[in-house]
């Protein structure tokens, strides 16, 4: 008893006993495992977002040039205004094409007045032209059969045989001339065929007088917007000289970038929500219209455009604008949170679950990944605990304490 008094009063031997101690809890410890984090694989449900940045197309950009070269007398629009099909964009001195208008007006006047001569009057007078021509040639005729019966019987000189010979031949050549001015005089004679090309002539330089006039007038042929003028009255401008651009009325659609890594995911038809940053409590709907066909090589994207049915009135083009597409969506899904699951973006993802006291590998097979929570399509069952990575390594295998976060 008194060696035992004795030793309690020792304190090496309270520290002996305390190693003694702190030995077996090691040991203990240590059968039972390494403490680790856990949380179990649970059904919610889970959607996956596409969130991007992209901005407000414009479908269709029209460049408004000058036709004509001239002097700009007036310019009817600002950049921004709203215009409509027929409105005055931008007028273009018009003295000199309206003078070569009213001269190819009466140009035209005239050729139809020898038209109309022709037809009304140059036929009657050929007619008659002809109708006098026969006359002399009979009369002609009949002078000639007189005249060589007289000479026969030695009444008159021989002489006047020739006369009247060659007043028949002169009458003769009347006559033809005249059935010939009465064919030319005709609807379809030469002389109405060269009446009528003239007419079409003129009528040709008076439609081109009309076009060079209406070039002077530049407007808009579709209602739209006035994104960009650089006209201004006095300027001089040039044929095929932009002067303003305008962005046409059409469906409002956004346009954005989306990681090729996403395109399997992509879905005509799939709605989005969005916003316009400068005007972020304003959202709208979205739906996907177009996918290109092609990936972007030094980007690695892939053009996505969306169509708006009903656009805010404060969208403008080139508007940056904030996308959420909503592109799946899972009912009661088996999730894990996304940071346990390891090598997630590879070919075999696993996971550490905790059976049995141990750590064991679980290679799974993933779905959707939502904000923060990924599907586990296979490889585990719900409840399944599994190991959340705290940077203590654990090994597979391994003995393992749980402690569910």
């Amino acid at each position: 008893m008194a060696t035992m008094r004795t030793l309690l009063r020792r304190p090496s031997f309270w520290i002996a006993v305390a190693l003694v101690v702190g030995v077996a809890v090691a040991i203990a410890l240590k059968a039972r495992g390494t403490a680790v984090k856990t949380t179990r694989a649970v059904r919610k449900d889970l959607e996956q977002h596409v969130v991007a940045s992209g901005r407000v197309r414009v479908p269709t950009r029209v460049q408004i040039a000058a036709q004509t070269a001239g002097l700009v007398v007036a310019v009817g629009v600002v950049e921004g205004q709203r215009v409509a099909t027929g409105d005055l964009l931008v007028q273009i001195d018009d003295r000199e094409q309206r003078a070569a208008v009213a001269q190819a007006e009466a140009a035209v006047k005239q050729a139809n007045a020898r038209v109309d001569q022709l037809r009304r009057v140059g036929a009657i007078v050929a007619t008659q032209a002809l109708r006098e021509a026969e006359a002399g040639f009979e009369r002609a005729a009949g002078d000639l059969e007189r005249t060589e019966k007289l000479v026969a019987a030695a009444a008159v000189p021989g002489v006047e045989l020739e006369n009247a010979r060659r007043a028949l031949e002169i009458a003769r050549a009347q006559r033809a001339a005249a059935e010939a001015q009465q064919l030319a005089a005709q609807p379809m004679g030469a002389d109405s065929r060269v009446a009528l090309t003239a007419l079409l002539q003129v009528q040709a330089q008076l439609a081109g007088a009309n076009v060079r006039l209406s070039q002077t007038r530049i407007t808009a042929l579709q209602d739209g917007t006035v994104l960009a003028r650089s006209v201004e009255p006095g300027d001089v401008v040039q044929p095929s000289q932009t002067l303003l651009v305008l962005a046409a009325d059409a469906r409002v659609e956004l346009v954005f970038q989306a990681d090729e890594r996403n395109l399997a995911l992509l879905r005509l038809g799939q709605t989005a929500r969005a916003s316009a940053d400068a005007y972020p409590q304003e959202v709208f709907e979205a739906v996907v219209g177009y996918i290109a066909p092609s990936i972007d090589p030094a980007r690695g994207t892939v053009e996505v455009r969306l169509t708006v049915a009903s656009p805010p009135a404060q969208l403008k083009p080139d508007m940056t604008v904030s996308i959420d597409l909503l592109v799946a969506s899972r009912s009661r899904a088996l999730v894990l949170p996304s940071d346990v699951v390891r090598d997630a973006s590879t070919a075999i993802p696993w996971v550490l679950a905790v059976e049995g006291g141990r750590a064991v590998r679980r290679d799974v097979t993933l779905g959707i990944r939502g904000d923060g929570s990924t599907e586990i399509v296979d490889g585990l069952a719900e409840g399944a605990e599994v190991i959340v990575p705290d940077g203590v390594a654990v090994a597979p295998g391994a003995r393992v304490r749980a402690e569910p976060e």
